[in-house]
C-alpha cells in the first residue's frame, strides 16, 4: 500500500470526526429495532461523506504519479464534482469537469462554486456524456494530455472502495445491517469489502437502477473480493427519477429533521431514510436488529 501523500495527510488532518448517532424513535422501540446514523455529513462542510472517502486514495495515486490535472464528469448539481473542485484547489491540482447537458443561461450555485475553485467546465451533450461512461481507467480517456488523470463518474473506481471501507472500522457498535444510498453503487461496494458487513442494503437514487447490482459486483470482482454478505438494492424509491421529489418525500424529510435534528437532502439521503422507514413499517427487519444508515453528505445539492 502506498503511503498517504503529505498533501493529503495535511488535508485529512482538517477533517472532523464522523460520529455515530442513535435515533431515539418510539416507532423503532415498539418494533424492538435500533437505528444509528453514521454522520459522515459532519466530516467537512464541503468534502463531506462518501465524497471524501472515495476521492482519498484516488487522489493519492494521482499525486504519487505526478498528476497535475484531474479530469472527471458529472451533472449540473454533482456532489462529486463539487468535492473534487474544492479538493483539487486545496491540493494545487487543476480540475476539468465534463458537465451533462447544455450550458444553462444562468449557472446554479454548484456550478458557480466549481468555477470559483478553478474547475474548467466543459458542457457536453447527453449522448456524448453517456459515451464518457465507457472509460473506466485513469488513463483510458482518448486525447488525455500528459499529466492528466481521468476519474469516472462519481469516483467509481477500485481505489474508491479502499476509502469507503475505512468507514466500517469507525463504527464502534455491533451491527446487523448497513444501509446506504446508491448513485453509482461504489459506496455500497466499498462497504461490502469489509468482513464485518453481514447484510447491506442500497437504495437507488435514480430510476431504472437494476444495473447497479451488476456494477457493484463488477467493482468487487475487479478487486478479487468475494463478499458473502447478503445484499439488496432497492429500486422503487427513486420518486420519479434522479433528483426528482414528491410532496411525500419532502414531508418525510422535514418531519425527520424536526424530530431528530439531522438534515437530509432529497437526492440521496432523503430517499434512503424514506425507504428504510418504509421497510421497517412493513416488518422487513426482525426484532432485535441494529441498523446503521450511512449519511453520505451532499447537503449542498439542496441549493438552487
Amino acid at each position: 500500500m502506498t503511503d498517504l501523500h503529505p498533501l493529503l495527510q495535511k488535508l485529512q488532518a482538517k477533517l472532523a470526526v464522523s460520529p455515530l448517532t442513535k435515533i431515539n424513535d418510539p416507532e423503532l422501540a415498539d418494533r424492538q429495532l435500533e437505528l444509528w446514523i453514521k454522520r459522515d455529513d459532519l466530516l467537512h462542510p464541503i468534502i463531506s461523506g462518501n465524497k471524501w472517502r472515495k476521492l482519498k486514495y484516488i487522489l493519492n495515486q494521482a499525486l504519487h504519479n505526478g498528476t497535475d490535472s484531474i479530469v472527471s464528469m458529472g451533472g449540473a448539481y454533482s456532489n462529486h464534482l463539487h468535492a473534487l473542485a474544492f479538493t483539487g484547489k486545496a491540493l494545487g491540482l487543476k480540475t476539468i469537469g465534463y458537465i451533462r447537458g447544455e450550458r444553462p443561461a444562468q449557472l446554479n450555485a454548484t456550478l458557480h462554486d466549481l468555477l470559483d475553485w478553478g474547475m474548467e467546465l466543459r458542457f457536453v451533450s447527453r449522448s456524448d456524456y453517456r459515451q464518457l461512461r465507457d472509460y473506466k481507467g485513469h488513463d483510458s480517456l482518448p486525447e488525455l494530455q500528459a499529466g492528466q488523470y481521468w476519474l469516472p463518474e462519481g469516483g467509481a473506481t477500485d481505489l474508491a472502495l479502499q476509502g469507503v471501507a475505512e468507514l466500517i472500522d469507525e463504527i464502534d457498535v455491533g451491527f446487523d445491517t448497513l444501509v446506504v444510498a446508491c448513485g453509482t453503487g461504489t459506496t455500497l461496494a466499498g462497504l461490502l469489502t469489509s468482513p464485518l458487513t453481514q447484510q447491506a442494503i442500497g437504495a437507488a437514487a435514480l430510476k431504472g437502477g437494476d444495473f447497479l447490482i451488476d456494477d457493484v459486483e463488477q467493482l468487487l470482482n475487479n478487486q478479487g473480493i468475494i463478499s458473502h454478505a447478503d445484499r439488496r438494492i432497492l429500486v422503487d424509491y427513486h420518486f420519479g427519477g434522479f433528483a426528482k421529489t414528491t410532496p411525500a418525500l419532502l414531508a418525510f424529510m422535514q418531519d425527520f429533521q424536526r424530530q431528530h435534528g439531522i438534515e437530509l437532502e432529497p437526492i440521496y439521503t432523503g430517499k434512503l431514510l424514506f425507504a428504510l422507514y418504509d421497510l421497517i413499517r412493513k416488518g422487513y427487519f426482525p426484532a432485535g436488529q441494529r441498523i446503521v444508515a450511512i449519511h453520505t453528505g451532499g447537503l449542498q445539492g439542496k441549493r438552487k
